[in-house]
Formats: C-alpha cells, sequence, structure tokens
C-alpha cells in the first residue's frame, strides 16, 4: 500500500534541489517571457509568475508558503481555470500537479 510519499506519485518534500531531471515529459520554461497566472489558495487570488509548464503540472514563482498537499485552482493564460495540488515548495518557487492534464 502506498504511504503519502514516494516515488508512485505521490508529495515528496522539496529539500534538495534536484540533480538528475527524471521527469517523463517536457517542461516548457517560459520564466524569461514573464508570463504570469493567478492562483486561488485560502480563498485569496494571487497573481504569480510562470516559471515552466508541462501537460501535468506547472511551477510558479510566489512568495507566499502554501502546504503540500494544499488544493489550489489556477487561471493560466493560455489554458483558462485549472485545478491542482501543491507537491513541493522550495526556495520561493511552487510546484503544483494538475488535477487533469492539459490539453494540448
Amino acid at each position: 500500500m502506498p504511504g503519502k510519499f514516494g516515488l508512485e506519485g505521490g508529495m515528496i518534500p522539496r529539500n534538495v534541489r534536484r540533480m538528475f531531471d527524471e521527469r517523463d515529459e517536457p517542461r516548457f520554461d517560459v520564466e524569461g517571457e514573464l508570463q504570469t497566472a493567478t492562483m486561488t489558495f485560502r480563498g485569496k487570488t494571487h497573481v504569480v509568475r510562470v516559471g515552466n509548464i508541462s501537460k501535468s503540472g506547472v511551477m510558479v514563482i510566489f512568495a507566499d508558503v502554501p502546504h503540500i498537499g494544499e488544493d489550489v485552482g489556477l487561471q493560466l493564460l493560455d489554458h483558462g481555470a485549472v485545478a491542482g495540488q501543491v507537491r513541493w515548495v522550495r526556495e520561493g518557487r511552487v510546484g503544483i500537479n494538475f488535477v487533469a492534464q492539459l490539453e494540448s
């Protein structure tokens, strides 16, 4: 039975910088483009910068610290409203997995 933390897609505290990129889908960097989105959590909406995005998740730059596992809503420029869950938080960056993969 899988635990709360693990490699089978569960939540992993991100205390150490990733040494190897073993993700199975490409991430598209958008930091240089200064793309923004809105993120809603704890009843408030915040403007965030998008660092990179894939079909299954997004990394946003955000000064607040949401909890791992916390549900969030995102309004993405090219994809509209998307539901997600926080997977990791590190140094002003937040990794979010989408509830449903983005359409191309």
